[in-house]
């Protein structure tokens, strides 16, 4: 997916999108999405709405450059690992990144939960870090995987940050529900969004994973912010005062992280 920020200005440009190029950008995706669920051809020209003749052409210069994997029968497809080169080099070069990583270091060293750092791409929450809680351990990284982001803490603490008129391109057009508690529709998302606005902080209450409630705060070091940072605890232990505790820790870090990044002007990175 394109972000809009790009769409904005290649429009504005009258720069003309490349097909072939953005095929093969809308196919990377595809196969990452599938995460750990090989493709065959079929599925993949179904979906892409691409002739299996050119699609099978594309994947097998792919598969000759490491973009993408095929297994010992030649007819599963999956992500290959030029993907996580590509991926560990964003992260090794992002500039907010090693400055933010020590206070979420701070956070779950304070409180033993699960902490997470996120960032706005398109109408997704892509996970940049975490750090897991001695007591939850997940099966699986979430590191550079995506969430839609009304679906998230991550994502409706950046939704909120920006004017009515302007989320539509952070919105997919159909909002599907993850759980049963997702919210799916405009007014329900347009009502949340306001709470979070007066309150200050955004709560997925198992939105897109039962069991669990997350709060999180937008980093405002850049206008609007597209980070966020974000706290997970499992139902099954959270108290009143575990929430009033953990609320209190990610807004006094949110200020703190501010007053790093801001001095270093790299707002407009």
């Amino acid at each position: 997916m394109l972000s809009a920020v790009t769409d904005d200005l290649d429009e504005a440009a009258g720069v003309r999108e490349v097909k072939s190029a953005a095929r093969t950008v809308e196919l990377l995706e595809l196969l990452a999405a599938r995460r750990n669920r090989p493709a065959r051809l079929r599925e993949l020209s179904e979906a892409l709405g691409v002739p299996r003749s050119s699609l099978h052409a594309l994947l097998r210069t792919l598969v000759r450059y490491g973009w993408v994997r095929v297994d010992s029968s030649g007819s599963l497809y999956g992500i290959g690992i030029r993907a996580l080169l590509a991926g560990t080099s964003y992260l090794d070069t992002d500039p907010f990144l090693p400055l933010v990583l020590p206070f979420l270091e701070e956070l779950r060293e304070k409180v033993d939960e699960t902490f997470h750092f996120g960032r706005l791409d398109g109408s997704d929450v892509v996970y940049l870090a975490t750090r897991e809680s001695s007591q939850y351990l997940r099966p699986y990284s979430r590191i550079g995987r995506r969430l839609p982001a009304y679906s998230t803490a991550l994502g409706k603490s950046l939704l909120a940050e920006r004017a009515p008129d302007r989320l539509a391109a952070h919105l997919p057009p159909v909002m599907e529900p993850l759980t049963p508690h997702t919210i799916t529709s405009r007014p329900a998302l347009d009502d949340e969004l306001e709470r979070i606005r007066k309150r200050g902080y955004a709560i997925d209450e198992q939105e897109n994973s039962m069991g669990l409630r997350c709060y999180a705060v937008a980093l405002a070091y850049q206008d609007p912010p597209v980070d966020a940072i974000s706290v997970s605890i499992p139902l099954a232990r959270l108290t009143t005062q575990r929430e009033l505790e953990v609320v209190d820790l990610i807004r006094k870090m949110r200020d703190r992280i501010a007053r790093v990044v801001n001095p270093l002007g790299l707002g407009g990175y």
